[in-house]
């Protein structure tokens, strides 16, 4: 009832025509939420225990592997991250604790980290050596630590405590506390903070993680973080690469979701109070075993998608109004394997060929935009994008192409926001328009860039 009303209120008093001049009521991102926007890709880098015990289970209390078999020989974060920028990645997420609990570096909180294992005898941080291959790269470090699932102190989502544990309720929010405060305090300000399914707030008995990231964290970007933090992205609903269409930046309330169903109607709100855009998350493989792709698994080289396939996820996510967040997998020497490093750049190098040079493009405030060819073009492509330091303004518009001195419809959308790639039948033309139909205030196109048929 009261997403309903909210809505319903909002419409009623910011929906105006194009004609308008005074903005009312627009919702505006913060400064850490438009540079995370202009970011636009980023990795998120998985390495945990199933790489050397495929077959693990977390939620098999009491067999998780023993420390002894993580020794990656090879290991090196540069690697990953030159990976990283090959792809043209602007951002990296690392998963230095994933459900299994075992721990990247060597946490004080609990006895199974690298700690605990024979790489670099026990000495090793490879969230610390992670760090530096991002200052190195020029790439903006994240850290994903899972709080809602550990299968070393038999915890399951949303970070509850199951029956048999060797920790109470009591102790594992320390546990949380404690480790959290260690990455959080230890490798310098962070980007992105991950929370894989949400956060178990301190009122439903879980950590007080809004007071800690906001006294250790205050800048970070968190997704699925905890309702309160100012800085905060949402899911999408799935795993594949794939927002939904519309998907405004603007929301009712933070999204929270295990990360393995898919979830219907995560379209945002177009005139709801809070902004909160959509990280749209997927993976490099495509095979569907219990690990879904995310961790390296032997004799799987071959399975990825094509380069065809992930440019299409690129134009479903940077191009749906969302980041990109591609899954790169590290294997048991500690390196991203060669098939995949070939593949991440294959596709750096194809969004750039199609989408780094545009044929025309123009900008400005108004609700109609023309581009004029000197010569009839082939175009099939075209990208949108508002200037969304001062909202998302833009209700519905139209796209137009002049073909023998008439306009045809091309194209027609709703949500623009920081991207929106339009792609439609390739067409022969003299000229495009971009009309403004509907808007909550002037329109401020920061871009209307045409691209040629490839």
């Amino acid at each position: 009832m009261k997403k309903t009303f909210v809505g319903l209120l909002a419409a009623l008093s910011v929906l105006v025509s194009c004609s308008s001049n005074e903005p009312t009521n627009v919702v505006t991102p913060n400064a850490r939420q438009l540079a995370w926007a202009n970011a636009e890709v980023g990795v998120l880098i998985h390495f945990d225990m199933p790489v050397y015990q495929p077959d693990y289970n977390f939620r098999k209390w009491g067999t998780h592997p023993d420390a002894s078999i993580f020794n990656p020989t090879e290991l090196n974060t540069d690697q990953w991250l030159e990976t990283a920028h090959k792809l043209g990645a602007q951002y990296a997420v690392l998963v230095a604790k994933h459900c299994s609990g075992f721990s990247l570096w060597p946490t004080e909180a609990h006895d199974y980290s690298i700690k605990q294992s024979p790489w670099k005898n026990g000495e090793g941080d490879i969230v610390a050596d992670f760090i530096a291959s991002c200052k190195k790269y020029n790439i903006k470090p994240g850290i994903y630590a899972s709080t809602t699932a550990n299968g070393y102190l038999y915890v399951d989502n949303p970070g509850v405590v199951q029956e048999g544990s060797p920790v109470t309720q009591e102790e594992y929010n320390k546990i949380v506390t404690q480790q959290l405060t260690e990455l959080w305090s230890n490798y310098g300000e962070l980007f992105e903070i991950w929370f894989d399914g949400g956060v178990l707030s301190k009122d439903q008995g879980g950590a007080d993680v809004l007071s800690l990231v906001q006294k250790l964290q205050p800048n970070a970007i968190a997704f699925q973080g905890p309702y309160g933090h100012p800085n905060l992205i949402r899911w999408v609903g799935n795993e594949e690469g794939v927002a939904p269409y519309p998907c405004w930046s603007t929301a009712d309330s933070t999204t929270n979701a295990d990360g393995t169903r898919v979830i219907n109607g995560l379209n945002g709100d177009p005139f709801a109070p809070f902004w909160c855009p959509g990280e749209s998350d997927f993976t490099l493989r495509w095979n569907r075993s219990f690990q879904g792709g995310w961790f390296w698994t032997a004799g799987q080289d071959s399975m990825m998608f094509t380069l065809p396939e992930l440019l299409t996820k690129y134009e479903t996510s940077v191009g749906r109004n969302t980041n990109m967040l591609l899954g790169l997998v590290i294997d048991d020497k500690g390196l991203i394997p060669d098939a995949d490093v070939r593949q991440v750049e294959a596709l750096g190098k194809e969004i750039t060929r199609q989408y780094g040079s545009p044929l025309q493009q123009t900008s400005g405030t108004g609700s109609e935009f023309v581009i004029s060819f000197d010569k009839p073009v082939s175009i099939n492509r075209v990208i949108l994008q508002e200037d969304i330091s001062k909202g998302e303004r833009v209700l519905k518009y139209t796209l137009k192409g002049k073909m023998n001195n008439e306009w045809i419809d091309l194209s027609s959308g709703t949500c623009i926001g920081h991207k929106h790639i339009n792609r439609f039948e390739a067409q022969t033309l003299d000229a495009i328009k971009l009309v403004v139909d509907e808007s909550k205030a002037d329109p401020l196109i920061m871009n209307f860039s045409v691209f040629e048929t490839i």
